[in-house]
């Protein structure tokens, strides 16, 4: 029974250090940070949560430690990417020249008037 737990941790680890190296190989890649931005997260996500399932197969008292990094993870990641994705932005990041549409730029000025409207009559939003 140890040695099926010992192959899947094993199997785990190499899955999640592949992702991670493709991950990496998506930073190196992409044409745009916006498009680097989503590589790291997406890949570096899936990578250290297969590898702490690796670890916690490896070490099965060290589960529910993992298990709290690992949903910690879940819920930051994405968080963090959208806020570097929206400072990068604002900044004026260079885009690649196959990005049609900009959501985020059709959105920004109605909420830019909204904001000047509401400061000069008192308005909280």
């Amino acid at each position: 029974m140890q040695w099926i737990l010992d192959l899947s941790g094993g199997l785990l680890l190499i899955a999640g250090s592949a992702f991670l190296l493709f991950g990496g190989l998506g930073l190196v890649r992409m044409p745009d940070i916006f498009n680097r931005i989503q590589a790291g997260t997406k890949t570096t996500t899936l990578g250290t949560i297969l590898i702490l399932a690796g670890a916690a197969f490896l070490n099965p008292q060290w589960g529910f430690k993992l298990l709290l990094i690992g949903l910690f993870l879940l819920f930051t990641n994405p968080l963090s990417s959208q806020v570097l994705a929206r400072a990068a932005h604002r900044r004026g990041g260079d885009k690649s020249p196959k990005a049609t549409v900009d959501r985020l730029a059709e959105d920004l000025p109605d909420r830019r008037s909204r904001v000047r409207d509401s400061s000069a009559s008192g308005e909280h939003l």
